[in-house]
């Protein structure tokens, strides 16, 4: 019964993937406006978003088998760097395509769980927090596992992202009615030239005599470079058809295996740096943790985080331009420092007072008022749930 009726479900996604697509996109917005609207909201807000992002790795799951299933698909738009990278790990290793995506879904769930820890032991916080630290854990976990079997910087995120249009889908496997009925008349060099063609000054057909097309004669001759001085001193005279071709010939990224996309982690330096960067999180954790329990109120978890993430800065591998995907991952990495400023003592004595300002100041204002109003009924959960600061990765 239950294959049953999964097949059926996949059936109905395939058939509606861009109306799915939609639909899922329109509730992740309606998310963002729950908060604050009544009793318990976040909760139900954040439970609504968890099942969404839950659903869609199922989605893309599905997609992406059906797609593989499918000889006669081809991209319109070639797949990104980090797309064929993940894609080429979890076909190699099973290991990490289920660490990957348990790594995923425990991202996923984290914020939601910390949400009903709150509700239930709401005056033991010394449980919460240690509920805290096993989900930490446990991502630390997965993440040095999937550093042992890639012997390389650890992605975010692990899993290849949605790039296919669902609207395509409906297009691949079309009806032989269809595909056959909507086939030109075939024509042959000793047929009459069609109707559409009788209007020409000179025949598409080659002339009995066997000489050349005139028509391609002529195009050969307007498409010969012309012997005339460039600008950069490179010879000149290209055509529209290059011009046009140029810019999408494949680049050395293009043709790289996937799996060479990431370099290894060689050197002591290089596997010191990316442990650090993916322990930290579980030592911010336990740093907090350590201050609820001597019942301190001290900035020393934060400074402590910030000081790993400079020392992983400091002692990390500088990537040369070719490998785009890396360079890209220590660029989100650096982006990712913004979020201090709604961590610890920096959103209590700096961020905070300056948002508040902005709500007040645009308290009139039309349509700006809509934002300062969303930005406030989000401001008690930075305040209350450690996840809502806690950077994605």
């Amino acid at each position: 019964m239950a294959p049953s009726v999964l097949g059926h479900y996949e059936s109905l996604l395939i058939a509606n993937a861009s109306t799915i697509n939609t639909v899922e996109s329109s509730i992740r917005s309606l998310t963002w406006f729950l908060p604050g609207r009544f009793k318990d909201a976040e909760l139900a807000s954040e439970a609504l978003s968890a099942t969404l992002n839950l659903l869609s790795l199922y989605h893309d799951t599905i997609l992406s088998r059906r797609l593989k299933a499918d000889p006669k698909y081809r991209p319109m738009i070639p797949p990104s760097p980090h797309s064929r990278y993940t894609h080429a790990w979890a076909d190699k290793s099973s290991i990490y395509k289920w660490a990957a995506r348990m790594l995923e879904i425990v991202k996923f769930l984290q914020l939601f769980f910390e949400m009903a820890m709150r509700r239930r032991f709401k005056a033991k916080q010394k449980t919460i927090w240690r509920g805290i630290i096993g989900v930490e854990m446990v991502k630390a976990f997965l993440r040095l596992l999937i550093l042992k079997v890639t012997r390389r910087p650890v992605l975010s995120p692990p899993i290849p992202e949605r790039e296919i249009d669902p609207a395509t889908l409906a297009d691949l496997t079309p009806s032989p009615s269809s595909s056959t009925a909507s086939l030109p008349p075939k024509y042959t060099p000793t047929d009459s030239p069609p109707p559409h063609w009788k209007n020409n000054k000179q025949t598409a057909f080659p002339p009995p005599s066997g000489g050349p097309n005139p028509l391609l004669a002529a195009a050969s001759l307007h498409n010969k470079p012309q012997q005339q001085p460039h600008l950069f001193g490179a010879a000149a005279g290209t055509s529209p058809i290059e011009d046009y071709l140029l810019p999408k010939a494949l680049s050395t990224l293009d043709v790289k295996p996937p799996l060479t996309l990431v370099r290894p982690l060689n050197t002591f330096r290089d596997w010191v740096s990316e442990i650090i960067y993916l322990l930290r999180p579980l030592v911010y954790g336990n740093a907090f943790l350590y201050n609820r329990a001597q019942a301190k109120k001290t900035s020393s978890p934060l400074v402590v985080s910030l000081f790993l993430e400079l020392v992983a800065h400091y002692l990390r591998r500088t990537p040369p331009p070719s490998f785009t995907l890396e360079r890209s991952e220590y660029a989100r990495r650096d982006r990712d420092l913004l979020w201090y400023f709604l961590r610890g003592v920096v959103w209590k004595d700096f961020t905070q007072p300056k948002i508040q300002t902005f709500v007040k100041a645009t308290e009139k204002v039309p349509l700006i008022n809509v934002v300062g109003a969303l930005v406030h009924d989000w401001m008690p959960l930075i305040d209350e749930y450690y996840y809502c600061t806690l950077r994605p990765p």
